[in-house]
């Protein structure tokens, strides 16, 4: 399959109408319609429904659009990298995250670069951990913040010398909100919110001693922020990194847990992956920084 039918194809699903992607592309409608029905035909799948109103995409046509803007986005990058020279260094490093006040430790790295290589552009995609290592496997980022448990089989990775310390954020007329610290076993009869990522391994167990099935979780989040409107409309009790929401002028406060459970930060690559030449510049600073 060509890259140019894939561009055909982002197109169509971007405009939701074979006429609208036609004049984006500056082709004609049956041209556009042909070369789409091909690509059907390749692939012995249907990829849209098509209607009076506009055209969806069926289960197989989401797959492809995703699978075609990574490939597309590689073809990007490849092709800068390769047009730019060995003596200027120009170009993205992108670093997938999720939420925490440590990635001031990436603002360091950055403005000690800049000086030395102001034509390197730097990128943070949120996300948790599942979304960060899906886009590092695929390529789509160069470097990843990742917490504990970290798969050492498929990632490269430097322990970064700080760690990032659990707590609850809650409303201040809450019953817990005269505490100084917060116990695990006054949160197990608490309606609590807990990040995705906590769910997975158990590892809101290793949190609050309990078992999941135990304790009282009403709700998750990808997002601290998300999580705190919650909580300010009195849903529950967030289990949260410190040092995220700013609770000042809120009705909101956080309160350390104990015992005291840190996670250890890593910044973490692929294996094997040839790292461009900005990547190369900002990991180099990192061990520099903090290796």
């Amino acid at each position: 399959m060509e890259l140019r039918i894939l561009q055909y194809f982002l197109a169509v699903t971007r405009e939701q109408s074979i006429l609208g992607a036609a004049e984006s592309l500056h082709l004609s409608q049956p041209t556009l319609s042909r070369q789409l029905r091909n690509m059907e035909e390749e692939l012995g799948k249907q990829l849209f429904i098509r209607s009076n109103r506009k055209i969806t995409l069926t289960e197989e046509g989401m797959i492809l659009r995703k699978r075609a803007e990574e490939i597309l986005e590689m073809v990007r990058k490849t092709e800068q990298e390769i047009s730019l020279s060995a003596e200027f260094v120009a170009g993205d490093v992108t670093v997938g995250a999720g939420e925490t006040d440590n990635l001031r430790f990436l603002a360091r790295v950055v403005k000690s670069l800049q000086k030395e290589y102001p034509m390197i552009h730097y990128h943070v995609v949120s996300g948790d951990r599942s979304a960060v290592t899906e886009e590092l496997d695929s390529g789509l980022i160069d470097f990843g913040i990742i917490y504990d448990d970290l798969d050492t089989s498929k990632y490269d990775y430097i322990k970064l010398p700080f760690s990032d310390s659990f707590g609850v954020l809650m409303r201040t007329d809450s019953s817990l909100a005269e505490k100084e610290v917060i116990s695990q076993e006054d949160l197990w009869d608490k309606p609590l919110i807990v990040s995705r990522q906590s769910l997975r391994g158990k590892f809101i167990t290793k949190i609050l001693g309990r078992d999941e099935s135990r304790l009282n979780v009403i709700a998750s989040y990808n997002l601290l922020y998300n999580a705190s409107l919650m909580v300010s409309e009195g849903l529950g009790y967030a289990v949260c990194f410190d040092k995220i929401i700013n609770t000042r002028g809120t009705n909101l406060c956080f309160r350390p847990l104990s015992p005291v459970y840190e996670s250890n930060v890593y910044i973490t690559w692929k294996k094997y992956q040839m790292l461009t030449k900005p990547a190369q510049k900002f990991l180099s600073k990192v061990q520099e920084l903090y290796g």
